[in-house]
């Protein structure tokens, strides 16, 4: 039997996500007795951050509450729609209400319909290295490579306006900006200066911004959080927030959006009643993580708890950046939000013939039919995995032509996260060298 008619979305081959499928690789290594060091994804429960007795308390309280256990409104919990629509206003700038704010299972659920949704010919703009849920996500819906603009390296990875704004001008299918703030991969932070300028090229090219925040109670290094609809004015957009990274709670698979702006242009808000539309046809998201939000991110003691975290967070993040700066070879900057540490590999470091001493037979046979044909930078971390268990992911997976990885700073034993980043500096620099 065949079928007749072809199935397959136009978009189904940009469907990647490098975070995960460096894990099949890392299973093969495992399964031949490496033992394995996961510094790939950003979970922190994984790695062993404990969630705080209050916040649990919370949430007992919650799972005892009868409407926990059943549907809520489509769009969300009412109470938890007014607190962040209350939160946003007190902000200053863009102002919501409680009909701008809709619920989703977790960011990634909001990324596929806020694409997905989007007339096909219209394009999202985003940047490279690129998170990929947003660029497969992309993608997909358009059937073509995902767009993006240049971060710089040697500008503390920040958007390059310039590159922007001429990719902008001369492709008229763009119709939004995406920007990530604080940013993933590399852990950079945009100043208000860099967001006001995105935004009047949004303005002046008629476009809607999308922004990623899912980070923007993690910053350290002399950042403060920056809200974009703080400085959003009259430009139509769209923010992601959720609870998996700040509460710390990945499993409660609980995201929103705000929309900013939604009357300003008839279109977009026909596009937002389609989002909430499709909503509808899966009744609503998770109730109970929707009703503690306000009870957690509301209670006195949640301030102290995010800046407990980004103090943790930037104390590993200048132990990384310690341990990796000043190889050669590699350019290291320090990252001012979010939890992880990219490393890039300078152009012409890297070739096809470096190697990591492997000391198992079968696992050293392995490495070198898993590297043929692969890009540079993810031939040494497939060397680094079969050397010494580390796993991280590949800059080229991160839709970039740039080589390098990324590594997450939430491993929360201290010996153990000392021994990844000295492993990983040893590495590097016998890496370099080895050919």
């Amino acid at each position: 039997m065949q079928i007749r008619r072809n199935i397959v979305h136009p978009g189904a081959g940009n469907l990647t996500y490098a975070i995960r499928e460096i894990v099949e690789v890392a299973h093969r290594f495992r399964d031949m007795g490496v033992a394995m060091t996961y510094e790939n994804i950003g979970d922190p429960v994984q790695k062993g951050e404990r969630i705080a007795p209050w916040i649990r308390d919370i949430m007992h309280e919650v799972v005892d509450e009868h409407l926990a256990w059943g549907y809520c409104d489509t769009a969300g919990v009412p109470e938890a729609r007014e607190f962040l629509a209350a939160e946003v206003n007190k902000r200053g700038g863009a102002r919501v209400t409680p009909e701008d704010i809709v619920f989703f299972n977790g960011i990634g659920d909001a990324v596929a319909k806020v694409y997905g949704f989007l007339r096909r010919e219209a394009r999202i703009i985003g940047p490279t290295p690129a998170y990929s849920t947003h660029s497969s996500a992309e993608a997909a819906h358009s059937g073509y490579e995902h767009l993006t603009y240049e971060l710089d390296p040697y500008n503390g990875w920040l958007p390059d306006l310039e590159d922007l704004r001429l990719k902008v001008r001369y492709n008229d299918s763009i119709a939004g900006i995406l920007l990530i703030n604080p940013d993933n991969p590399t852990g950079a932070v945009y100043p208000r200066e860099v967001v006001e300028g995105m935004v009047d090229i949004a303005r002046e090219f008629g476009l809607f911004i999308i922004c990623d925040e899912i980070y923007t109670h993690i910053v350290y290094n002399g950042f403060s959080t920056l809200h974009t609809s703080e400085v959003i004015d009259d430009v139509c957009g769209i923010v992601m927030r959720g609870v998996s990274k700040e509460v710390p709670w990945p499993g409660a698979r609980c995201g929103w959006i705000e929309v900013l702006n939604r009357d300003r242009d008839e279109m977009f808000h026909t596009y937002v009643n389609s989002l909430v539309a499709s909503k509808r046809l899966e009744v609503c998201s998770t109730t109970a993580p929707q009703m503690a939000v306000p009870r957690i991110m509301g209670d006195a003691r949640y301030p102290e708890h995010l800046a407990r975290r980004a103090a943790t967070f930037e104390a590993r993040a200048r132990e990384a950046h310690a341990a990796l700066e000043g190889l050669p070879g590699v350019l290291v900057n320090m990252p001012s939000g979010a939890f992880y540490v990219t490393v890039l590999f300078e152009e012409g470091s890297l070739n096809d013939r470096q190697t990591l001493p492997v000391a198992d037979e079968a696992v050293r046979g392995m490495t070198e039919r898993l590297v043929r044909g692969v890009p540079n930078d993810q031939r040494f971390v497939y060397y680094l995995m079969a050397s010494t268990g580390i796993v991280v992911v590949p800059l080229t997976g991160f839709c970039c032509r740039r080589e390098g990885f990324r590594v997450t700073l939430l491993e929360t034993d201290d010996a153990k996260r000392r021994w990844t980043f000295e492993t990983l500096a040893r590495a590097i620099r016998d890496y370099l060298a080895s050919a």
